[in-house]
């Protein structure tokens, strides 16, 4: 397993940490404050909320500019459930956007959150099935512009509305399907922490095939699913034992750290946000 005690070069900082994937929230920085911040600290990368880009070559050069690399994007559009457009052929417009966001960052990966059961449906399979259809169809697309597209299974608490992947290897069992090099899954520790089957999951099934690794805690006393992450080390979650799958299974790319905390660290500084990040990483991951 990677040593970070002395060497951070492989953190990435996830936006939504500041607040920025939700209006209202955060202090409102711009990415090119996120930008200099970052690079200041050593971080080795970023990875953006679509709704923070508005030129992306412009962006994805500056991040490069200041010695970092833009990690990823965050994130598709919803495929399937409630949540998602209306018809099939927004959905995949929005996909194919999406997409073409993240290549023109030169972001590498986008990350995929599924979107919830189908309407009509009940449990899901169907939405399982119907996903895999949607992100089949986008797959030569994104590898013909360099994207690798990693399927996130969400903790199963957000199975009504925003996932109908539920483990990693709920995710795996699409990419099998699939049966495309560049989809793949990210995985989360908020979501997966719990899942103690995952480290036989990535040492049997993972292969080549893990394109994200997003750090944060799962707080002893959660008051809110999704908008009380814990900062690494405050929680229960095993982050190392976590890592060492992870890194076990075949992924040493950066790690990505996204806590979405409404009334705790998006209240804060972001300069001093960002120092606890990489004391926490060094210390705690």
């Amino acid at each position: 397993m990677r040593d970070f005690s002395t060497d951070h070069s492989a953190l990435a900082l996830n936006t939504a940490t500041l607040g920025h994937n939700l209006d209202g929230h955060g202090a409102g920085w711009s990415p090119e404050q996120v930008i200099y911040a970052c690079a200041d600290r050593g971080y080795g990368g970023i990875v953006f909320w679509r709704r923070e880009v508005k030129k992306p070559i412009r962006l994805g050069n500056a991040v490069r500019a200041a010695g970092m690399k833009v990690a990823g994007l965050c994130r598709s559009p919803f495929l399937t459930g409630s949540l998602a457009h209306t018809s099939d052929q927004k959905i995949m417009d929005d996909f194919y956007a999406s997409i073409d966001m993240a290549a023109a960052l030169e972001a590498g990966v986008l990350t995929i959150v599924t979107g919830g059961p189908e309407p009509g449906t009940k449990g899901v399979l169907q939405s399982q099935k119907i996903l895999t259809e949607r992100v089949a169809r986008a797959a030569d697309y994104a590898a013909a512009r360099n994207v690798n597209l990693a399927l996130e299974p969400l903790n199963p608490a957000y199975g009504g509305n925003r996932t109908c992947l539920m483990t990693v290897a709920d995710a795996l069992n699409v990419c099998d399907v699939i049966n495309a090099p560049n989809v793949g899954v990210a995985v989360d520790v908020y979501h997966v922490w719990w899942d103690t089957t995952l480290v036989q999951t990535l040492a049997q099934r993972a292969k080549s095939r893990i394109f994200g690794f997003h750090l944060c805690d799962w707080l002893e006393d959660t008051s809110d699913i999704l908008l009380d992450r814990g900062m690494m080390g405050d929680g229960v979650a095993d982050l190392r034992a976590l890592r060492s799958a992870v890194e076990s299974a075949g992924y040493h790319g950066m790690c990505e750290v996204e806590i979405f905390s409404a009334k705790n660290w998006w209240q804060r500084d972001p300069q001093g946000v960002l120092d606890v990040i990489v004391d926490r990483f060094r210390k705690c991951c």
